[in-house]
């Protein structure tokens, strides 16, 4: 299904509804704070918020305004920039990432907050349970945990010999990483893989941690989905084939930058149905009365460049599941 074929589907009749209808009719300007722990064009599914609500007729700077916060990967910046959001007074938070929601929440208890690549709002203290969220947080949620473990079974079927693989994590996002780490730590004592944690906070210790890297000599490198690595993902995968590694991850953008494979949720999906549930928000509706809805959309993506300069050839058992294939 096409992006607008989707989003005609998203909200069901709301969505179908010519423009005109749908525009906000009270001449109220709405202001829409968006905190995120990335830049707004590392920020997974923000494009796809904002496109999902200039379907709904929401025309930035006619009936709403965007208030952006970006960490720019300083995670310990996050309560400050809710603070500031939460003094302006905003009419609801987008919150993107695990760090930034937990922020958000902690910053106000009055404002709406809509959740926002949450991989698991439960266990992470923002909701009572999807179905009742309770509170002022709801949200979307896509299960980039899962896929973790997922993609280190995709990463043994390339290189059916694989004994050790390098994992580089964001020590900095700690608990939406913590919850990748253990999920990746479980699969990898299922598939009888030594799992190396590198930790990394941004480009610098990226690079120390390919200097580890060299010295252990790994087979195969890891990299969890966290919006650090998406700004650098150029120099991750630059790195990793210097060190010939076949390389996974679970953002999309690491494909594109020449890492060899990629396995992960859709990020369009849930932004365009957390438009929905602010548009509802905006409408009237709290909160602690719409459920979080949950992605259930995966890709897989491979770079053949990549793997014919690796000297690996893709088996067609995974070749056939490719979602996208880069040649």
């Amino acid at each position: 299904m096409d992006r607008r074929a989707f989003i005609a589907m998203v909200g069901g009749s709301v969505l179908a509804m010519p423009l005109a209808t749908k525009a906000q009719q009270t001449g109220k300007v709405y202001r829409i704070g968006l905190l995120s722990s990335a830049s707004q064009s590392a920020a997974a599914g923000v494009e796809a918020f904002r496109e999902g609500l200039r379907t709904l007729g929401y025309v930035e700077g006619h009936n709403v305004v965007f208030e952006h916060r970006s960490a720019e990967g300083r995670f310990d910046r996050l309560p400050a920039l809710a603070a500031d959001l939460v003094r302006l007074k905003v009419d609801v938070i987008v919150a993107v990432v695990t760090q930034a929601s937990l922020a958000a929440k902690n910053a106000t208890t009055t404002i709406p907050i809509v959740v926002l690549g949450v991989a698991d709002p439960v266990a992470a203290g923002l909701v009572t349970s999807l179905a009742r969220p309770g509170g002022n947080v709801t949200g979307t949620s896509y299960p980039v945990v899962e896929v973790a473990g997922k993609s280190l079974e995709l990463l043994k079927e390339v290189v059916p010999k694989l004994h050790l693989v390098a994992a580089l994590w964001n020590p900095a996002n700690s608990v939406f990483q913590g919850q990748m780490v253990k999920e990746a730590e479980a699969a990898a004592r299922s598939l009888g893989i030594q799992l190396r944690l590198l930790g990394a906070r941004d480009a610098k210790e990226i690079d120390q941690a390919f200097e580890t890297i060299a010295k252990e000599r790994p087979e195969a490198l890891a990299v969890l989905a966290d919006p650090v690595f998406v700004a650098n993902r150029g120099q991750i995968a630059t790195l990793a084939a210097k060190r010939h590694l076949p390389s996974v991850s679970t953002f999309n953008e690491y494909a594109e930058a020449g890492g060899l494979m990629v396995y992960a949720p859709s990020f369009f999906e849930p932004g365009v149905r957390a438009a929905a549930l602010v548009d509802k928000i905006l409408k009237g509706a709290k909160p602690a009365d719409l459920p979080v809805e949950r992605g259930t959309k995966y890709s897989l993506v491979l770079n053949l460049k990549t793997a014919k300069a690796l000297g690996l050839k893709i088996p067609p058992s995974v070749l056939g599941r490719a979602d996208q294939v880069i040649e």
